[in-house]
């Protein structure tokens, strides 16, 4: 089989676990923290570069902005996303539900599926739960994640519990579909279904149990990091990651800070992803082991140091804090470049962290390690 997860090792105080997901494109270890390429690229970065700073097993792509350009057609006639893009390791892309009802003045919600407004051009489309796999299938990703809906936060419990619903029900049909008729491609792609049910526990705990039925490879927990606090978020994952199968990978969407990383992990987590190093990256927020660090500060104009003197980037090996602030006040498309590097190197860092220190059984010392860390420079 060319999906099959791996468990090399449990944390005995936590419900950590260290393992290997087995694609057709690479074994990705974890627990493991997956960069945003968005529209079939890391922002900033060349995949040589991705790949010789952060060295990531798996990367992540949007459905919905690829489906709207340059079309899923047109990257499935040009050899697919690895192809296209020049990406020989693992992909995994989101359904493009999330992006769809975050335009909620663009979209319409029904049993059948979403009709939404291209925010490029205006022009119809409808997303169906059997659709975003065709169009995912078209792109080749290695792992796939149903159409489901995310409610927003905070939301009535009647009307999340009623998204939860359809989400399951999409799910099952989004299987049928996989399964059915796209079954010539179901064992090289895996099809991942998604936990919803707002911030009520016993939703999300109904949720997985019915998604749980499906029997499929890995499961996703969505519906966090959408404006709630986040000691609420954790509470979620960890209700939802408990009413998942042992066996089975499970990845968070859309998590974390640094910091917080460790605390998914605990929970039985395997797979995060979020834009937060890459955006903040261009935005000069920069992540370190002493904290964070805005590099637009004016007390960094003739800092000598590197931006973190115990991070073996390149950008930390080569280039100061002032040369970096110079970039970033000057508009320099390589401070993009540079600041990506270091904060992709340093979520990666804290991954290949987890994974040594649940190998070698001292996993609860790593957490406490990075609780104490400063929460910034600034």
């Amino acid at each position: 089989m060319p999906f099959e997860f791996e468990i090399e090792a449990v944390c005995p105080v936590t419900k950590a676990r260290a393992g290997k997901l087995h694609t057709p494109h690479g074994a990705i270890p974890t627990p493991i923290f997956m960069p945003v390429g968005t529209q079939a690229t890391v922002k900033g970065l060349t995949p040589r570069d991705l790949i010789a700073e952060a060295d990531p097993p798996v990367i992540l792509a949007n459905t919905y902005h690829l489906y709207l350009r340059p079309g899923h057609a047109t990257v499935e006639r040009l050899g697919g996303l690895h192809r296209f893009m020049q990406w020989d390791r693992a992909i995994l892309t989101d359904s493009g539900g999330f992006q769809v009802f975050s335009l909620s003045k663009l979209r319409k919600i029904r049993d059948e599926g979403v009709i939404f407004q291209s925010h490029l051009d205006g022009s119809k489309h409808l997303f169906t739960p059997a659709s975003t796999v065709d169009v995912q299938l078209a792109l080749g990703s290695d792992i796939a994640m149903v159409l489901d809906e995310c409610p927003a936060y905070p939301e009535e419990r009647r009307r999340v519990e009623k998204a939860m619903r359809r989400t399951v029900a999409w799910a099952r049909e989004a299987f049928e579909h996989y399964r059915g008729p796209r079954a010539d491609r179901a064992e090289r792609h895996a099809l991942f279904p998604i936990v919803q049910g707002g911030m009520h526990a016993d939703l999300r705990r109904e949720c997985a149990g019915a998604l749980v039925e499906l029997d499929a490879y890995g499961y996703a927990i969505g519906g966090l990091s959408v404006g709630e606090p986040r000691p609420l978020s954790l509470e979620m994952a960890e209700a939802s990651a408990a009413a998942l199968p042992l066996e089975r990978p499970r990845y968070v969407m859309g998590v974390g800070l640094p910091e917080e990383l460790p605390e998914y992990v605990a929970l039985g987590v395997d797979m995060m992803d979020c834009v937060m190093p890459t955006r903040n990256a261009r935005n000069g927020t920069l992540f370190t082991n002493a904290g964070r660090l805005s590099i637009k500060q004016a007390r960094y104009a003739d800092d000598p140091r590197p931006l973190d003197e115990n991070c073996g980037c390149y950008t930390c090996r080569h280039f100061s804090r002032a040369y970096l602030r110079h970039l970033f006040q000057a508009g320099e498309m390589l401070f993009s470049t540079l600041a990506t590097m270091h904060n992709l190197r340093h979520y990666l860092d804290i991954a290949r962290g987890m994974r040594d220190a649940l190998l070698l059984g001292v996993f609860p010392r790593f957490v406490e390690k990075m609780r104490s860390r400063p929460a910034s420079l600034d």
